[in-house]
């Protein structure tokens, strides 16, 4: 009988990359197809652009939900990440951003 670790790769925490300044509490991977489609909601609303001044690292958050955020990286070479979040674990990841060195708001 063959066994099997119990643990896989699907419970790894989901962490975002190292290069992004935001400390957000238990993130949730999205797919692209679900990320792209639900940033095109009618309710979906952008709260904010950032963008690194020394890389092309760029990430957007929008309000999915009176509860949840989307948060949309943009990797250096295009590839966009969409993760899930609680609203509520927003603000102080922000000012942690706010204060980032190389990371500023996009107009």
């Amino acid at each position: 009988m063959a066994t099997r670790d119990s643990r896989s790769v699907d419970d790894a925490p989901v962490e975002l990359p190292p290069a992004i300044p935001l400390d957000v509490s238990q993130p949730t991977r999205l797919s692209w197809a679900l990320g792209s489609r639900t940033l095109e909601d009618e309710e979906t609303r952008l709260r904010s652009r950032w963008e690194d001044t020394e890389t092309p690292w760029r990430l957007s958050i929008f309000r999915a939900t009176d509860a949840t955020v989307i948060i949309k990286v943009c990797t250096p070479v295009g590839r966009e990440r969409f993760y899930g979040a609680a609203e509520a674990d927003l603000e102080s990841a922000v000012s942690a951003l706010e204060a980032a060195p190389t990371w500023r708001r996009a107009e």
